[in-house]
């Protein structure tokens, strides 16, 4: 069923009337800026290439605005929202959305694996979300190490966090975030949103990213727990050549020779910074040191 027809939501001035008629101010703190311009909407709902039998997960409903595109576009929308005072707002902006579902509480507090099964069973949904800033990367993460079957994630990020998720080794923003998003999925910036179209305007540009999940990681890997520890190693400290950093993980058996040995097997320069190492040879170390921990057993 479509969602009742109100006024745009995307309107600055309805969204001030609608918050003071509630008696509702931005809070900082949650990093409520909300969406107010409806190109940027849609390109978002098109991103997550929706239809009539998908069933989604939004992170933070705000005022309802993505929240109802959503609920037109797809069967079943299961949305979150953290702030208690938003929820009077969201009964009137969402009435007549008989597909939504709303729940109130921290997306990383909640046990999303109970809601999921819950509302999807074991169905594949998307995730969708404009994510506030300061729990953009603890909501990735959380998704992308749980076991849960969803198929692609749609979130709008800062800009600068969409180049981390996108970069390539040997360039600035590579990093962590760049090889944990690209071990689990293929990311893919949308399109870059100018802070003018969120009210209150945050200080930075934004950008819509597209995580496709891939049904296997590109490389392969023995043991993921030490594939990422020795990612975690090598960008600890950037300034830690790759010999030394690995050095620092201390793990049993295997000496600053042996690792040094083991590099020169890897076709890598034990000079090299983790930011110089693709994905690949992070694979290959880890893959080399899961051997030589096996043969000091």
């Amino acid at each position: 069923m479509m969602c009742k027809d109100i006024q745009p939501l995307t309107s600055p001035r309805v969204v001030k009337e609608l918050m003071a008629r509630y008696g509702v101010n931005f809070k900082k703190s949650l990093g409520q800026n909300f969406l107010i311009d409806r190109n940027i909407l849609m390109k978002i709902i098109q991103a997550a290439e929706l239809d009539r039998q998908d069933v989604v997960l939004e992170i933070g409903a705000g005022i309802g605005t993505l929240t109802r595109e959503l609920a037109n576009a797809a069967k079943l929308v299961v949305a979150i929202e953290i702030d208690k005072r938003l929820f009077p707002i969201l009964n009137e902006t969402l009435a007549g959305c008989s597909n939504v579902e709303l729940i109130q509480g921290d997306v990383l507090k909640l046990d999303v694996k109970q809601l999921v099964q819950k509302y999807f069973g074991q169905r594949p949904f998307k995730v969708v979300g404009n994510l506030p800033y300061y729990i953009t990367t603890p909501v990735l993460m959380m998704f992308l190490e749980s076991n849960l079957p969803f198929e692609a994630m749609v979130v709008m990020v800062q800009k600068e966090v969409a180049q981390r998720m996108t970069a390539v080794a040997g360039t600035k923003d590579y990093g962590m975030l760049s090889i944990a998003v690209q071990y689990y999925t293929c990311p893919e910036i949308v399109a870059v949103a100018s802070a003018n179209v969120f009210i209150p305007p945050p200080k930075v540009d934004s950008a819509i990213v597209l995580l496709r999940k891939r049904p296997n990681p590109p490389v392969h890997v023995q043991d993921p727990t030490v594939f990422f520890k020795v990612v975690k190693a090598a960008f600890g400290q950037r300034r830690k050549t790759v010999l030394n950093a690995l050095t620092a993980l201390e793990m049993e058996g295997v000496d600053k020779q042996k690792l040094q040995d083991m590099l020169k097997k890897c076709n890598i320069d034990p000079k090299m910074r983790g930011e110089d190492l693709a994905i690949q040879q992070y694979a290959d170390m880890a893959n080399a040191l899961c051997l030589e921990s096996q043969k000091g057993q």
